[in-house]
Order: C-alpha cells, then sequence, then structure tokens
C-alpha cells in the first residue's frame, strides 16, 4: 500500500489534518502535472498551473465525503476536476460577453499579426464533447485520454496509474487519439 492510499483511506470529511497530510505528499506531483497541461494551452491563458492544481484539490477534498480508493483512483479524479476547470475556463472564454468569436491579436513594430494558441476553447469544447461520447463507447480508453490530455501525463506514468501495460496504453492512446480526430471533424 503505497503512502497515497495508506492517506486516502484515512481520509474523514472535514478532517483538515489529513487534507494537508494528502496535499503535502501529492502537491508536488499535482503540480508537475499541472505545468504539464497548461504548457499546451493558450500563451495568453489567465490560469496559472499552481491555480489550477488548487482548484482542483478544493474540488477533490472539498466533497462532503471524498472517498477514493486508491492512488489511481485519486489521480484519475484529479485528471477529471482539471479537465473540468478547463473546460468551464474555455466555455467562459467563448461566451459573447467575453468576446465570442473574436481572436487576440498582437501589436508587432511592423506588422499586425494573429496569434496562434496552441488550444483554442472552441477546440477545447469539441475535444470535451468527442471525449463524453468516447466515455459511454469506451471509459477506459477515456480515461486513459484524461490522463493524457488534461495531466499531461507521459505513456508511462498513464499505464502505471491505470495497471495496464506500456504496450496496451499505446494501443488504447493510438485508438482514442484516431477516434477522436474522426469525431471532431477528421484530421486532427
Amino acid at each position: 500500500m503505497t503512502e497515497v492510499t495508506r492517506i486516502l483511506s484515512a481520509l474523514k470529511p472535514g478532517d483538515p489534518a489529513s487534507a494537508g497530510q494528502l496535499l503535502s505528499v501529492v502537491y508536488e506531483e499535482l503540480r508537475q502535472l499541472a505545468r504539464r497541461q497548461m504548457a499546451r494551452e493558450r500563451t495568453d491563458h489567465t490560469l496559472q498551473a499552481t491555480a489550477l492544481v488548487h482548484e482542483a484539490y478544493l474540488r477533490l477534498i472539498g466533497n462532503d465525503a471524498p472517498s477514493f480508493a486508491n492512488r489511481r483512483h485519486f489521480f484519475a479524479a484529479a485528471a477529471e476536476a482539471m479537465r473540468r476547470i478547463l473546460i468551464d475556463a474555455a466555455r467562459r472564454k467563448n461566451a459573447q460577453r467575453h468576446g465570442g468569436e473574436q481572436s487576440r491579436v498582437e501589436l508587432d513594430d511592423s506588422i499586425l499579426e494573429l496569434t496562434g494558441p496552441t488550444s483554442d476553447p472552441a477546440e477545447l469544447l469539441a475535444l470535451d464533447e468527442a471525449l463524453s461520447k468516447l466515455a459511454v463507447e469506451d471509459p477506459s480508453k477515456a480515461e486513459l485520454v484524461k490522463l493524457r490530455f488534461f495531466a499531461g501525463m507521459s505513456i508511462e506514468e498513464t499505464a502505471a496509474v491505470l495497471d495496464i501495460s506500456r504496450a496496451t496504453a499505446v494501443r488504447h492512446w493510438e485508438y482514442a487519439r484516431a477516434w477522436l480526430g474522426h469525431e471532431m471533424g477528421g484530421g486532427r
């Protein structure tokens, strides 16, 4: 039994001591996952990795009765919480009152040029919709995508968290990418 699993089994609702103990054990790993995720976001994103970790942790532990079976379950829930936070941010960013379809323009000394964000809100929302459909079709592959894309885990880390072989993780990743690409309109 890992230290995380031991702490998770002792976690009690409303007990700040056990919640603090858990945070001290998983904080750096969650920050690393959030940093990887934020590296793929738009350069003008206002959410920072630290804020993403804190918000996700509050959503996880803020429940009346948080119960996690083990380390895998906790990090899968953390990936889901980060995903939801980023999706909510994309929805807010894409809202008409926030400029909707308008693009950010940076001023260069000589010309005006459109910046190319690494993931715009519309694409993120399309991915979320396709991922929800994949979760209905094949929940294990959808969980793998959440861990890879939203938690920023490597194939090896994802395989370890999901307790599958690296080869299986690679196969599931390739299938999920193709399935999502097709669902989102091909070629992505």
